[in-house]
């Protein structure tokens, strides 16, 4: 006969000891599924995960935002203040450069009235008779190449006219023909106009310019008015 005890755990064969097992193991599977919130599964509990991150990535966005607002405004304020140190650079050098274009101008007026003053300081002052008229002559003369001497003008003057500049020949044939002798050296006005020496007076009557004019004209005439004698 069968005894009705339910035969123990001890009298269980391998077979049904790990069948047991299995289906212990499913029951606990199943009760941890029901205790997880809403249904989720662990693998909706990793889908969760990056939506928790977002706002750390948003934050990363915004901060990388104003690194970049805060870099340009840097680099706009570094773009001015090179700006402003051209400028300012520019000025000074164009001040420097006016000082000195000033200081140069001023210099070279002050060099020019000094050579002026030292040339006026070297000028011969003649005397306003016939040994300064003669003197005179001689001096410009010698700047054109013209020959002659003191004595070769001296000689000749006082035997034209006396070393009167105003003296003028109103008898002999120049006269006659209109065109009478005149000055120290008594010139024509024709030879007068045609040896006027640069620098003189046109005046024929200026003992300066009269003496130069008729010096050059016996100069071409005679070789020198040292040579000149007589009428000439």
């Amino acid at each position: 006969m069968f005894s009705s005890r339910t035969p123990g755990l001890s009298s269980l064969n391998k077979t049904q000891r790990a069948s047991i097992a299995g289906v212990a193991a499913a029951g606990i599977a199943a009760i941890t599924f029901s205790l997880v919130p809403g249904g989720s599964t662990p693998a909706n509990a990793a889908e969760a995960k990056p939506a928790a991150a977002a706002p750390a990535a948003l934050k990363a966005t915004a901060g990388s935002d104003q690194a970049s607002a805060v870099h340009a405004i840097i680099a706009k304020q570094q773009v001015t203040a090179e700006n402003t140190a051209k400028i300012q650079q520019a000025a000074t050098k164009a001040k420097a450069e006016k000082a000195a274009k000033v200081t140069s101008q001023a210099k070279t007026e002050r060099t020019q009235v000094n050579t002026a003053s030292r040339s006026d300081d070297r000028k011969p002052v003649y005397a306003n008779n016939l040994d300064g008229w003669i003197r005179e002559s001689l001096d410009i003369m010698k700047k054109h190449g013209i020959p002659g001497s003191y004595e070769g003008l001296h000689r000749n003057i006082m035997r034209e006219s006396s070393g009167n500049p105003n003296a003028i020949n109103l008898w002999d044939i120049n006269a006659q023909n209109g065109i009478p002798s005149k000055g120290l050296l008594q010139v024509i006005p024709p030879t007068f106009k045609a040896y006027h020496v640069p620098g003189t007076s046109t005046n024929i009557y200026d003992p300066v310019a009269n003496i130069t004019a008729a010096a050059n004209y016996a100069a071409d005439r005679y070789g020198s008015m040292d040579n000149v004698n007589s009428a000439y």
